[in-house]
């Protein structure tokens, strides 16, 4: 089998002890040399000190590897050429050989496979603004919809068409749940603007809806846990509503479409805020680890 899965991983998975996957992009393209590295070293430590067995996932040299050894981290961390995988990519990458940092989509299904049930990731991707002239979607949605995880997340990011996520996730079949809160979060802000039809109070009620899930059968979609960023490390709001209308029209202004127009937006907010949607993106990964590891134990009963 292609897929590599590290002894930790593979003994605690078979021995059903907690276990949390970990995307690899926000190491490889989403922070600076070296706070990366740091980064990706706190989460998997913050994983541990919770009781599970931290899972980070990456493509090295063409192999899908589940849980990640110290060197490894650094080859994503530091190494050039690390390209972004999508569950799409994963055939051609493992073919030609590549080595990539897995997103939302490819962390998802990798960890799928590899029986690991729980996956914390920043924020989910989704529909993009002018859906309607760009078709632009997140491939996480459709990938969410037929597999069978608990994504851990601070909804989905605020430059996306929040609204229209929400309704694509309805139609898609993908259970949503905010955690202790009736709102959906909005990444960088603790509520986007708009409620959602659950919530849930503890790892242990998620636990019993992951269990549901798995005794009614039906679709094997995943389920979606939408914790807000805490309201004291969130970024302004006002702040937020500024730099992204600012962001917005400077997009529009300098002709920026496509694939191009999530990182520009993305790199606009940090420069805008001095840093601050940064450390409002890491708060937010940073309790979604930690209650990613409480579902894990939940789960496994540990």
């Amino acid at each position: 089998m292609v897929l590599v899965v590290s002894e930790e991983v593979r003994d605690a998975v078979d021995a059903r002890r907690p276990v949390v996957a970990l995307e690899s992009t926000i190491i490889a393209h989403g922070l600076p040399r070296p706070r990366n590295l740091q980064v990706a070293l706190e989460l998997e430590e913050t994983v541990r000190r919770a009781g599970a067995v931290p899972a980070t996932i990456a493509l090295l040299d063409g192999r899908p590897h589940v849980g990640l050894d110290e060197e490894q981290l650094e080859r994503v961390a530091n190494e050039e050429g690390i390209r972004k995988l999508g569950h799409r990519d994963l055939p051609l990458a493992v073919a030609s050989g590549a080595s990539g940092a897995t997103t939302v989509s490819a962390t998802a299904l990798l960890a799928s496979l590899a029986g690991v049930r729980v996956f914390a990731t920043g924020g989910l991707g989704g529909v993009h603004r002018e859906w309607t002239v760009t078709q632009d979607e997140s491939a996480d949605l459709g990938l969410l919809a037929r597999t069978r995880v608990t994504v851990v997340c601070a909804g989905v990011k605020s430059i996306l068409d929040v609204p229209a996520t929400l309704q694509r996730l309805e139609t898609l079949g993908i259970a949503v749940a905010g955690y202790r809160s009736e709102r959906f979060p909005g990444f960088y802000l603790s509520d986007s603007g708009h409620p959602v039809d659950w919530s849930l109070g503890s790892p242990e009620e998620v636990a019993d809806v992951m269990r549901a899930q798995d005794a009614l059968g039906g679709p094997e979609s995943a389920l979606i846990v939408a914790n807000p960023v805490p309201e004291q490390e969130q970024l302004d709001p006002e702040l937020h509503a500024r730099v992204l209308a600012e962001a917005l029209h400077a997009c529009e202004e300098w002709e920026i479409t496509g694939q191009a127009v999530t990182p520009f937006l993305l790199d606009y907010l940090v420069r805008h805020t001095d840093g601050a949607s940064l450390a409002a993106n890491l708060a937010a990964v940073r309790g979604n680890v930690r209650l990613a590891a409480g579902i894990a134990a939940a789960w496994t009963g540990a």
